[in-house]
């Protein structure tokens, strides 16, 4: 019998239930699986050879697919991840063959104030600490990989200016005359180290590199793993890689790592990352963790060769995109699905009755700090209030064809009253809306919102992008602020404006997606407007560029891709029972 979760944190549940977890071989087994298909890691963690899966599985049809989303969220969260992990497991107690597909988790937040994504009470992905803490290496090659570039990048600064053409020439390189302003690429890690954002290196002699100014992002950030999520194989992978761009030349021309001829090592180590990772949920099904790219300054999603591997060997794939529609569905919708050429089934919109509040007047939470005592009363107004915002994502949802269905995830506190609100203006704004206690009760608790994704799937819909690919920059960034956020109009700094013009007489730029960058706290830029904020214009203050993922990226508002640790990390909470060996204290 599971632990009661209002009594046990949620890593002492996963270490009870993983006691009885299933073998990867009963796993492949239970999925179809031939035993070559898997690359065990363990016992009970093992990678997919994708390529095996794929090709033998070539002509069965593909599986109903279902994306999990949310609300503009708390600073807390709302529980996609376990209302992901709660639906696999109530699809399961319905009997049908389901995988989930979700991202595996930073070490940045997971040693900070997020936690690790694992889900939560009786609806988590296991085991636990392998999926905290590296899993497979994936993260670690995109690491490897990425500052493997910044090596052949500085390197090469150095060489070029301490040697003569005729001596370049000697050692087999050509001058690529690297503006040392004018360097994109930075350095990463997978924490949030706020002290290494800005950074000088090089210095001491002419032979310890060229001085400069650099910095370092958190590794998830890194556009490797913005290609590891989008990529379709090795060869797609490969080339990828060797567009990504790293610094401009004193003429402005771009310099990739395919210049520097470092793009083949580079993907080297990602050979083995390629292959998605098999686990499990607490109850048993089987659940696919690929890629993790951040959603407010990257992609926000796990991998399409884990969907595309999901969707072959399951009837039903549930996957997640980042934080709220407006970013990570509006990535899910307009990038990854143009990317994959999947067709959604159905999008689950996740909300919390405590996230209502917060957008209905409640006073907003803060990281580390108690609930306020105001989320534990009830109070049907400000739930009513900040069902705009819900009725706001529907509304997005809706506009990509798909069939919407509301999950209420269930808080104890939450009161008959304030379900019966959300229930009454969810399903006037067009969606069918069920309460989940997948959190108190597993899979139990979430057979109603299993049905109605069921449900949900078998209605037809009209998937279309919310853009076409020849739509000019500009455009599009007008359409995703007016129709996906709620912006009267778009504005631009100089720099910004100047970038836009260079991208828009690019006939390349002309065929990559727009990738946002956002708060994830507010459908606005400003992170303290709650609700759905009316009479505002996003600022647009620079327009990076991601040519081997193939996305521009416009930047709102003051988005960091090094987040900072904050004062009371998790960190402080985890440690090893050294007898044992067992970590203890993730969540």
């Amino acid at each position: 019998m599971a632990l009661d979760p209002t009594k046990h944190a949620d890593w002492e549940i996963a270490e009870d239930a993983e006691k009885n977890m299933k073998t990867v071989y009963e796993l492949g087994e239970k999925l179809g699986l031939d035993k070559e298909e898997l690359l065990p890691h363990g016992h009970y963690v093992a990678k997919l050879d994708y390529r095996k899966i794929l090709d033998r599985l070539k002509d069965r049809p593909d599986g109903k697919y279902v994306d999990v989303t949310a609300i503009s969220p708390t600073p807390l969260g709302e529980g996609k991840s376990t209302c992901a992990m709660g639906l696999v497991q109530g699809l399961g107690k319905r009997n049908k063959s389901v995988v989930g597909a979700i991202r595996q988790p930073s070490g940045g937040p997971t040693m900070n104030i997020k936690g690790s994504a694992a889900g939560g009470g009786l609806a988590q992905c296991i085991p636990l600490t392998p999926f905290s803490l590296g899993l497979t290496g994936d993260i670690n090659a995109i690491m490897n990989a990425h500052n493997l570039g910044m090596v052949a990048l500085t390197s090469r600064m150095q060489h070029e200016n301490n040697y003569t053409d005729e001596q370049l020439a000697k050692r087999n390189l050509k001058r690529l005359d690297i503006h040392p302003k004018k360097v994109e690429f930075g350095w990463i890690i997978d924490f949030c180290a706020q002290a290494l954002r800005n950074i000088t290196i090089g210095i001491g002699g002419k032979m310890d590199g060229y001085t400069m100014q650099s910095k370092f992002a958190i590794a998830v950030s890194s556009e490797i793993m913005a290609i590891l999520s989008i990529a379709t194989d090795l060869r797609d992978m490969r080339e990828r890689i060797g567009k990504i761009v790293v610094a401009y030349d004193k003429q402005d021309r771009p310099i990739t790592t395919a210049d520097l001829e470092v793009d083949g090592a580079m993907t080297a180590w990602m050979v083995e990352a390629l292959n998605p990772n098999l686990m499990q949920t607490l109850e048993g099904q089987p659940v696919v963790v690929h890629a993790g790219p951040f959603a407010n300054i990257a992609i926000g999603q796990s991998s399409v060769i884990a969907d595309r591997v999901a969707l072959k060997i399951a009837d039903y794939n549930v996957t997640e995109s980042g934080f709220g529609a407006d970013i990570g569905f509006e990535k899910f919708w307009n990038l990854k699905c143009r990317y994959s050429k999947l067709k959604p089934n159905c999008a689950v919109v996740v909300a919390t009755i405590r996230a209502l509040k917060c957008h209905g007047g409640a006073p907003i939470p803060v990281p580390g700090k108690p609930m306020p005592e105001e989320y534990g009363k009830e109070n049907v107004g400000w739930v009513e209030e900040g069902c705009k915002n819900l009725i706001h994502h529907i509304e997005t949802v809706k506009k990509a064809g798909i069939n919407p269905v509301v999950c209420i995830n269930a808080f104890y506190t939450d009161t008959d009253a304030e379900i019966a609100a959300v229930r009454r203006l969810g399903e006037s704004a067009g969606a069918r809306v069920a309460l989940s206690r997948h959190w108190e009760h597993g899979g139990d608790g979430a057979l109603e919102f299993a049905d109605a994704v069921v449900d949900a799937c078998e209605e037809e819909n009209d998937f279309k992008f919310l853009y076409d690919l020849d739509t000019p920059l500009n455009e599009r960034i007008d359409l995703i602020a007016k129709e996906v956020y709620g912006a009267d109009g778009v504005s631009y700094t100089p720099d910004a404006q100047a970038k836009l013009k260079r991208m828009e007489a690019d006939p390349e730029m002309k065929e990559m997606g727009t990738c946002m960058v956002k708060t994830h706290l507010s459908l606005s830029h400003d992170p303290k407007l709650k609700g759905t904020p009316k009479g505002w214009t996003l600022p647009i203050s620079d327009i990076l560029t991601y040519k081997g993922a193939g996305f521009v990226v416009p930047v709102a508002g003051a988005i960091s891709l090094m987040p900072g640790t904050a004062s009371d990390p998790a960190y402080r909470r985890v440690d090893v029972d050294v007898e044992t060996g067992k970590v203890k204290g993730v969540f």
